[in-house]
């Protein structure tokens, strides 16, 4: 694979967000972005889901190009990509970057307008190898045994509640583990619009009927008086 100290991040006249340089270590902190890596013959590049939608894009874009300066790379990035870091209410100054990572993730889902694209964004968090739950896992196995190091009651006592985290993690993600093949074989049929929705009302609607009221065409007509009998006089 060739490489290179200099990645560029720039939209295309298509409107894909497209990354390529780099090595593996930018291929990782790509995908950390949000990046899909892609590959020919004779080149590789990387590129956003292209779902994402234009503000988030942006901020994956410029979160990429700020973790990719940090451990030296030279980073060219397109002038219109170029956003602040994320915040929130709680975190104006952006300091919860992987919080704000999967709340990215899930403006993404909720934005997606196909069960296969809802699967393709519930990977990340659902993947056994990389996605979000196992590594989170991780994190607080790695966080029991930090604790445990300190060697006191209140660090075992920590260190069981970690473990205890992790153990529910796990548990989570074995029973979750064909959640995203059965989220791809969902069938979300378009929403009819509300014409279409009228008709179907009134195509299904019972026919009214009233057994007393006769039609015009269908009143009795009344019968002639009938003659009277011979034989019979007063």
């Amino acid at each position: 694979m060739p490489t290179s100290s200099t990645v560029t991040i720039t939209r295309e006249d298509d409107g894909n967000v497209i990354a390529k340089g780099g090595d593996t270590l930018a291929n990782t902190l790509l995908t950390r972005a949000g990046f899909i890596y892609e590959k020919s013959i004779r080149t590789f590049w990387y590129r956003l889901h292209w779902d994402t939608g234009k503000q988030s894009e942006n901020q994956r874009a410029s979160h990429a190009a700020r973790m990719l300066t940090a451990v030296g790379y030279d980073v060219e990035i397109s002038p219109d990509l170029v956003i602040g870091a994320v915040t929130t209410p709680p975190d104006p100054q952006g300091n919860r970057v992987y919080g704000h990572q999967i709340l990215a993730l899930t403006d993404q889902l909720n934005g997606a307008n196909s069960s296969a694209a809802a699967a393709g964004i519930t990977e990340h968090v659902l993947d056994p190898h990389d996605g979000v739950l196992v590594r989170l896992g991780e994190f607080f196995e790695a966080a029991a045994e930090k604790a445990k190091e300190t060697g006191n009651e209140e660090g075992w006592d920590l260190t069981d509640d970690f473990t205890e985290a992790a153990a529910t993690l796990t548990s989570l993600g074995e029973d979750l583990h064909v959640a995203t093949d059965r989220f791809r074989a969902l069938d979300l049929p378009p929403r009819p619009s509300w014409q279409a929705r009228v008709v179907d009302y009134y195509a299904s609607a019972p026919a009214t009927h009233h057994p007393n009221v006769a039609s015009p065409s269908e009143a009795p007509v009344a019968a002639p008086p009938s003659a009277p009998k011979p034989g019979r006089t007063r």
